[in-house]
């Protein structure tokens, strides 16, 4: 494990018009390729994920609650007889226990999938695609995007990971609410925005009860209900020599040593099996959206033990967003009473996740009672939400060197071989660290990455004719599959996130206010 020598202040040179108008005439076409609806229900319920047998049908799972004949009617209709006839219609169990095939979980208007093996609907990779929609011009798809989460919520209790039946166990970060203000800014429809807040609150109470509260801190955590391996990993995350994920997990207990925490809750080393807290961590880890990191210790395998400052900054911002509804609805006691429930959120994080020796914010770990002293890009998040004081915002961008990279923001200041570490950089890390800069007035710093980001995506783009998943952003290429150990190793084309950032940095650099 190594750390990168960082601190890169060059601007690079300005793009052409020219250059931003191929990029965007490519954006515009790819929202089409990327969006799933009824008539593309065989192309969503195809699985690369998983194993299938050939000749039989891909399944898709109705809600319970909803009318099967009425939508196997209606999904008739849009569909041809040959497609129909390679579909499965089924009512989905009320106890996922009772799930024995997986499949696809029905959305009854068109999405936004990411792209490449994301042939699904993800949770908080739809913000960013919904910043790119709304920023194209694409009103009515953003406007699905947003009502098939709500749908989830309704009909299948959360947001999930994705809209596939081994994800409905977990959930993934908590941007609805955003989306859902976002989208109203456009419409300004206050009869929709207020059938929202049954659907908002309920996914907001999803992570603020126990298990995902930690009563200690009043902080909440990630919390995957699944038990075992997770089955997409099993079959889709293997390497040349067949080897799973879990297979080279094992391998890696077995060779080093390890700190972080106590491997044996994790890894029975006499019989060379994972144990069931790895699994479920695993899931969890999955649930944060951030995989695969160390984090939380090697494969993030202690995330359960931890408040993540990703996940309360972001729960901040849902108790904003619902008082700023009520606000908007003429509801002030309600108003207040959430804005209340924000600032007291707002103490706990100040309390429990903020470094004042480091100048960071640091995940906090229940059981130590200490800060976790990984630098990790969500230290941005507390500026990119308006949490941080003028003065921690000033310590942060401090130590804005320790993840400034040629082009944009790293991930972490770790490289361990896992994605979502060093050398690697994601479009939304890059637009939460260049939106926090501007929001506390660091217009320079923020113009300056967002600029580095843009000019390596355009010139990648150039080479290879498409956007994609992330980049080896101290290399500003998008060639990292020989770089990654751990989990997949492939960089997914479309790409939905990485869309919308572009289009959000174009539209104004970055500034949020």
């Amino acid at each position: 494990m190594t750390t990168p020598t960082p601190a890169y202040t060059d601007t690079p040179p300005a793009l052409t018009t020219a250059q931003i108008d191929a990029v965007r005439v490519h954006i515009k076409k790819t929202w089409k390729t990327l969006t799933r609806s009824h008539e593309h229900l065989l192309q969503s319920a195809k699985d690369t994920k998983l194993d299938h047998k050939a000749g039989t049908p891909w399944i898709v799972y109705i809600s319970p609650s909803e009318d099967s004949p009425n939508i196997q009617t209606v999904l008739e209709r849009s569909l041809s007889s040959k497609d129909m006839q390679q579909l499965e219609i089924r009512t989905l169990p009320a106890e996922v226990e009772a799930i024995k095939q997986h499949g696809l979980l029905y959305l009854p208007g068109p999405y936004v999938v990411p792209g490449g093996r994301f042939n699904e609907m993800y949770g908080w990779d739809s913000y960013f695609i919904l910043l790119g929609l709304l920023h194209d011009g694409e009103l009515e798809l953003a406007q699905s995007q947003v009502e098939q989460l709500l749908y989830q919520v309704q009909h299948y209790g959360t947001i999930l990971n994705a809209n596939r039946t081994y994800m409905l166990s977990r959930s993934q970060p908590p941007v609805l609410s955003m989306m859902v203000l976002a989208l109203f800014q456009h419409t300004q429809d206050e009869e929709w925005l207020r059938s929202t807040v049954p659907l908002l609150e309920q996914f907001y109470y999803y992570w603020v009860v126990p298990p995902h509260l930690n009563p200690g801190t009043g902080l909440s955590r990630f919390y995957a209900f699944g038990e075992g391996p997770a089955p997409e990993v099993v079959f889709s995350e293997r390497d040349d020599e067949g080897k799973s994920h879990y297979d080279r997990v094992k391998e890696y207990y077995q060779t080093f040593e390890i700190d972080d925490y106590d491997v044996n809750l994790y890894y029975d080393r006499e019989d060379d099996k994972l144990t069931h807290l790895f699994y479920k961590a695993d899931r969890t880890m999955r649930e944060s959206g951030f995989d695969i990191t160390n984090r939380f210790g090697p494969f993030s395998a202690d995330i359960l033990h931890y408040a993540p400052v990703c996940l309360n900054t972001l729960l901040y911002q849902v108790e904003q967003d619902l008082g700023q509804i009520n606000e908007i609805l003429g509801n002030e006691q309600l108003e207040q009473q959430w804005r209340d429930r924000g600032a007291y959120r707002r103490d706990r994080i100040d309390q429990f996740l903020w470094n004042e020796e480091r100048g960071l914010y640091g995940d906090y770990h229940f059981q130590s009672g200490k800060r976790r002293c990984y630098e990790f890009a969500t230290t941005f998040y507390p500026l990119w939400l308006g949490i941080s004081s003028q003065a921690q915002a000033q310590r942060v961008v401090e130590n804005l060197s320790l993840f400034e990279a040629p082009g944009g923001i790293l991930t972490s200041t770790h490289i361990t071989g896992n994605q979502w570490d060093a050398p690697f950089g994601w479009a939304p890390l890059t637009l939460i660290a260049v939106q926090g800069l501007h929001r506390y007035g660091y217009h320079i710093e923020g113009d300056r990455i967002a600029n580095k980001f843009l000019a390596m995506v355009v010139k990648e783009f150039e080479r290879h004719n498409t956007l994609v998943e992330k980049y080896d952003v101290e290399r500003c290429s998008a060639n990292v599959s020989d770089e990654i150990s751990f989990g997949y190793s492939s960089n997914e084309v479309g790409f939905g996130w990485t869309n919308g950032v572009i289009l959000e940095l174009l539209a104004g650099g970055g500034k949020k206010v």
